[in-house]
C-alpha cells in the first residue's frame, strides 16, 4: 500500500486527474491525504469538490482556510451567496450541494497517524505546541464544527484577532486556533502571527520567523505534511515537508509519497492550471 500526501487543489480539477494518473493511484491498496483548500479560484471547484468526496473512502482530508470560508458562505442568505465568484457558486448551486458541504463540515483541522510516523495540517503550529497540543486544540474546534454550534463557530470565525493565548475562551479561542491551523505562514517567537506577509523566507520584516523555523519552538515527533503557502513552494525542513507549490497559480500540483522513517519518499507532480 502506498499513501500520497497531495498539495492545495484549489479548484484544479484538471490536474488533480492527471496527478492521480501519474501517480498510478489504485483505490483497492493506496490511500490519498489531501492538505486542504480543495476549492477556489481553480475555475472547477465544483467538479474537484466531487471528485475527492467520491474518493472518501480511500482519502483522509483536512481543512483549509478556503474550505472553511466556503462553508461560512453557505450559512448565508441566498443573495449574499449569489455575490461570490462563479467557482464557489458552482457548488452553493450545485443539486448535491447538501451532500458536498455535509462531507465538508464532517472534516477536521489535524490528522495524525503515529503508527506511520505523520501529521498533516492545513497551515501551521505556534512555537510552542507539540503535536499532542496541536491534536487537543483541533479537537476543540472541531467539536463545535460537527455539532450544533456549526453556525455559531463559522458566522465569527473571520478576523485577525486576537493573538492566540491559552487563556483564551469561547469565540475567541476558537477563531485564534483556526487562524492557526488554516492561516498561519510567519509568527514572532511569542506566536503572534503575520497575516499579511506571504512571500517566500528571506524577505519578512526583522523578529518574524516562518512558523516552522521559529527559535526555541517545541519538538515534534512526528513529520508534518502541509500546504497553504504557494511562495514557500515545495520545501522539506526540520521534519516538516510543504507541498503546496501554486497550482492554482501556474505551478504545479505535487504528491509527495509518505513513507517510513529512514526512506526516501518519491515526489510526483503535474502541471497546474494555465493562467
Amino acid at each position: 500500500m502506498t499513501t500520497w500526501a497531495i498539495g492545495d487543489l484549489q479548484g484544479c480539477c484538471d490536474a488533480t486527474q492527471r496527478l492521480l494518473d501519474k501517480i498510478r493511484f489504485d483505490p483497492a491498496c493506496d490511500r490519498l491525504w489531501f492538505v486542504g483548500d480543495l476549492v477556489n479560484r481553480g475555475g472547477q471547484s465544483l467538479e474537484t469538490l466531487r471528485l475527492v468526496h467520491s474518493l472518501s473512502i480511500h482519502s483522509t482530508v483536512v481543512l483549509g482556510n478556503h474550505d472553511l470560508s466556503l462553508l461560512a458562505i453557505a450559512q448565508r442568505r441566498e443573495a449574499d451567496q449569489r455575490k461570490v465568484n462563479p467557482d464557489l457558486q458552482s457548488i452553493l448551486f450545485a443539486p448535491d450541494r447538501e451532500a458536498l458541504l455535509g462531507w465538508l463540515a464532517s472534516l477536521g483541522l489535524v490528522y495524525v497517524d503515529r503508527t506511520a510516523g505523520w501529521c498533516m495540517l492545513h497551515a501551521g503550529l505556534m512555537p510552542k505546541w507539540t503535536i499532542e497540543i496541536a491534536e487537543r486544540r483541533a479537537r476543540e474546534v472541531e467539536a463545535r464544527l460537527h455539532g450544533p454550534e456549526r453556525d455559531k463557530l463559522l458566522r465569527n470565525m473571520y478576523g485577525d484577532k486576537p493573538a492566540w493565548s491559552p487563556r483564551l475562551k469561547g469565540i475567541e479561542r476558537d477563531r485564534a486556533i483556526i487562524n492557526v491551523f488554516t492561516r498561519l505562514r510567519y509568527c514572532t517567537p511569542h506566536g503572534r502571527i503575520a497575516f499579511d506577509i506571504k512571500g517566500a523566507p528571506g524577505a519578512q520584516p526583522p523578529g518574524l520567523y516562518p512558523w516552522f523555523a521559529v527559535p526555541g519552538m517545541a519538538p515534534r515527533t512526528l513529520r508534518i505534511v502541509c500546504g497553504h503557502w504557494s511562495t514557500l513552494g515545495l520545501m522539506f525542513a526540520g521534519g516538516v515537508h510543504a507541498i503546496d507549490t501554486g497550482c492554482v497559480w501556474g505551478g504545479s500540483l505535487t504528491a509527495l509519497e509518505l513513507v517510513p522513517p529512514g526512506e526516501v519518499p518519491r515526489i510526483v507532480q503535474v502541471a497546474g492550471r494555465r493562467v
